[in-house]
């Protein structure tokens, strides 16, 4: 899928920055993520492990936590990377919060290349979906 504008190198560089301030004693598995922002800002986040293990957040929730603080808007192009540069995709929850904040046409760095949303997670449950 071509994705005019996207510097696709930069933002998974920016993922595997953002690897380095991730918390994780317990796993050593550090997460990054970067996306872009129908503004065009960046925004990011790390993975925040927790002792009680099902209490972490994973780097897609920190990175919707810095969407929202820093003036909100859409998320465009995401990627995630490990602390080494290895692609990873995001989990099950975390592609439930890039649908909620892309949407189906936000594209997500995946092994298979760059692919919206409606193929990582297809028919995927949003917004529409609650009653009025």
């Amino acid at each position: 899928m071509v994705s005019p504008g996207v510097d696709w190198e930069a933002l998974r560089a920016s993922a595997v920055r953002a690897a380095q301030s991730a918390y994780a004693p317990y796993s050593g598995l550090r997460v990054g993520v970067a996306g872009i922002v129908d503004d065009g800002r960046m925004v990011l986040g790390c993975n925040v492990e927790n002792a009680s293990y099902g209490l972490g957040l994973c780097a897609e929730c920190t990175m919707a936590g810095q969407l929202r603080l820093s003036g909100g808007g859409r998320l465009v192009a995401v990627a995630c990377r490990g602390g080494t540069g290895e692609l990873l995709m995001p989990c099950g929850r975390c592609r439930q919060i890039l649908f909620e904040l892309g949407g189906g046409a936000c594209l997500v760095d995946t092994p298979r290349g760059i692919l919206p949303m409606t193929e990582v997670l297809p028919e995927a449950f949003g917004p529409a979906d609650l009653p009025s």
